[in-house]
């Protein structure tokens, strides 16, 4: 029922708003003499698709920036203070409220939004009730961007570390599609999770009976050496078509792959627009936030 809010027709409408918020982003960014990839450009990138994509006005992104934080702290983050238990509580308190008061007012007035299709689109004849959207709207705001605000930092370090790597993306010598799902396979910002066997299953030769606990490492899985000839390398256009495991496989495949490849592909086509000379900042080893299993860049520092 949510993939009805992601058809080609929807992306396609949505592309020139995208490219445009890249462009804007990426301006006042030409005249300095060094950024932040992820903090001045990936994060505010992603977290403003999504939330122009499902309808969120703009005086509220920045709430739901805070509010997203919030809540993978709460999941993955350790020794919090009771101060800050307190406070991510009350931050995802007010992040629901305003999940319900934006999905009351789409019901009322719907617009043309994917919270908007989410209430009155009916595939198959099945329709999500307004406590299942407004239940789902976190969830596609936190999902929608930190991933994708990951994937990108971490496609331009990989390109900008290999040799002539950031000038075969300007000359167009490597197709940015390609780049987009070699750099998901080669570092996938989930690297994998945890699911509950509903069923007895062999898995080379070790038998899990039902119910266990398993962490699927898609991660591990994109560097399987008998997929992927010398995996460790990044190889554009290894592959004909995406075969790679970043956005799972399956019932759990994830329901904004086409938006997130779209967004990617025109990131990283109007950063080689504006930064043809990018390079990358002295840097004594990559720090990544402690978020399994978000694989996540805390900084990438570049020099236009």
């Amino acid at each position: 029922m949510i993939n009805a809010g992601f058809t080609p027709r929807a992306l396609q409408a949505a592309e020139a708003d995208v490219r445009a918020t890249a462009v804007r982003l990426l301006r006042p960014l030409t005249g300095a003499p060094e950024f932040d990839v992820v903090t001045d450009f990936a994060l505010p990138y992603a977290l403003t698709v999504i939330l122009r994509f499902l309808g969120i006005p703009d005086e509220h992104h920045q709430a739901c920036l805070r509010w997203s934080d919030y809540k993978v702290q709460l999941m993955v983050g350790r020794d919090h203070t009771p101060e800050q238990l307190r406070e991510y509580a009350r931050g995802l308190r007010a992040f629901g409220e305003f999940a319900r008061e934006l999905t009351a007012q789409r019901l009322s007035a719907p617009r043309g939004d994917l919270i908007s299709t989410m209430l009155h689109e009916s595939p198959h004849g099945h329709r999500l009730s307004p406590d299942e959207v407004a239940s789902l709207i976190p969830t596609l705001i936190i999902t929608g961007h930190t991933t994708l605000a990951q994937a990108l930092a971490i496609t331009v370090r990989h390109q900008l570390r290999s040799p002539g790597g950031w000038a075969a993306l300007v000359d167009g010598t490597v197709a940015v599609a390609d780049l987009v799902e070699e750099g998901l396979r080669l570092d996938c910002p989930v690297v994998g999770m945890y699911r509950t066997t509903v069923r007895e299953a062999t898995v080379a030769g070790r038998v899990l009976p039902a119910g266990s606990r398993v962490l699927l490492l898609y991660g591990a899985g994109n560097h399987d050496p008998g997929r992927y000839p010398d995996p460790g390398r990044c190889l554009p256009g290894r592959w004909p078509t995406a075969a790679h495991l970043a956005f799972g496989r399956g019932t759990h495949y994830c329901v904004g792959a086409a938006l997130a490849r779209a967004e990617l592909r025109i990131a990283l086509e109007e950063m080689a627009a504006c930064f043809p000379a990018l390079s990358a900042a002295p840097e004594a080893s990559p720090a990544y936030r402690p978020t399994f299993p978000l694989r996540a860049l805390t900084a990438l520092r570049v020099r236009p």
